[in-house]
């Protein structure tokens, strides 16, 4: 089977880490030919969760039309990058081609599906952790479930195909009938602690150690529910604010992906998250003070970068 990656940052370069465990023909696309040829030629250090270090060494190319058509394709890009990712793999991508989209926010499937003429669009949710230490270096920062599924309809063979791949590489992998609501389940999540953890520069379990950033949370995690149920969102567990608040605590050591761009002074998922609350809140003329707040907050801190001080 041949799996090529899209996009070699934290959660790209842990999934190549996990599927290099499987009988795979494994390799990564990356957007930027000078990265692509460093990280062909000393591959990707991972630091275990244990504290123990590994290189692994997939093949990593900038050029699609050197891979050849792949049976599986995995999109880790930001959602910023969406529609370049899905219009660079159609060298890649067969009839029996299955896209799979691993990223934040919403609508990344809907985005890669417009733009695609063959395959198949599966969409999903990762809560492993994984932090970049350093181009080419990576740490594993928590254990979590993937799951997939199928836009509008319930799972069939594809799914459990890469199900099946995912699990027998040692990872918690299921399926979904409910891919929206599966997604929305992650993008409250999301909602909840990546604005508040770039912001602030703390890691995901200290925001339920201090009650400042664990009441501003709640808060945000509970506009984002009203907004799901007036959509008639489905989510996939009982109680949102728990649910949040135990992802953290099961996370405690990650630095989320908002985070991470913001430290690298790169452009964050906002707009895929928590603007995405505000802007179906307003649609739907439910308030959402508080995310738009973090949303205006993240989006100050962005266009601050180039300011300069007189």
């Amino acid at each position: 089977m041949k799996v090529v990656i899209v996009g070699p940052g934290a959660v790209g370069s842990l999934f190549a880490y996990f599927l290099s465990r499987a009988e795979t023909d494994l390799w990564l696309l990356d957007r930027e030919p000078a990265r692509a040829g460093r990280l062909e030629h000393g591959g990707i250090e991972v630091e275990a969760l244990d504290g123990h270090a590994c290189r692994i060494k997939p093949r990593v190319s900038a050029d699609p039309s050197e891979i050849g058509i792949a049976d599986v394709v995995i999109i880790c890009v930001k959602a910023g990058d969406t529609i370049h990712a899905a219009r660079s793999i159609h060298p890649i991508v067969g009839d029996d081609t299955a896209v799979l989209t691993l990223q934040n926010g919403m609508g990344n499937v809907e985005k890669i599906t417009a733009e695609l003429t063959k395959g198949s669009v599966l969409g999903g949710t990762t809560a492993q952790g994984s932090t970049v230490l350093e181009p080419g270096r990576i740490r594993h920062a928590g254990v979590g479930e993937t799951i997939i599924g199928e836009p509008g309809r319930p799972h069939g063979p594809r799914t459990d195909e890469l199900v099946s791949l995912f699990q027998a590489c040692g990872m918690d992998a299921s399926a979904t009938d409910d891919l929206e609501g599966l997604l929305w389940g992650k993008l409250v999540i999301n909602v909840g602690i990546n604005a508040l953890t770039a912001i602030t520069g703390l890691k995901n379990g200290e925001l339920v150690e201090r009650p400042g950033t664990q009441g501003i949370l709640r808060e945000a995690v509970a506009e984002a529910l009203a907004v799901a149920v007036a959509k008639g969102i489905t989510l996939p567990y009982d109680n949102a604010v728990d649910k949040v608040e135990s992802v953290c605590r099961a996370t405690a050591a990650n630095i989320s992906s908002m985070l991470q761009d913001m430290l690298r002074r790169r452009r964050t998922e906002i707009d895929a998250i928590n603007d995405v609350i505000v802007s179906e809140g307003e649609r739907l003329v439910v308030p959402t003070p508080v995310n738009r707040t973090l949303t205006g907050l993240v989006r100050t801190i962005e266009g601050s970068w180039n300011a300069r001080v007189s």
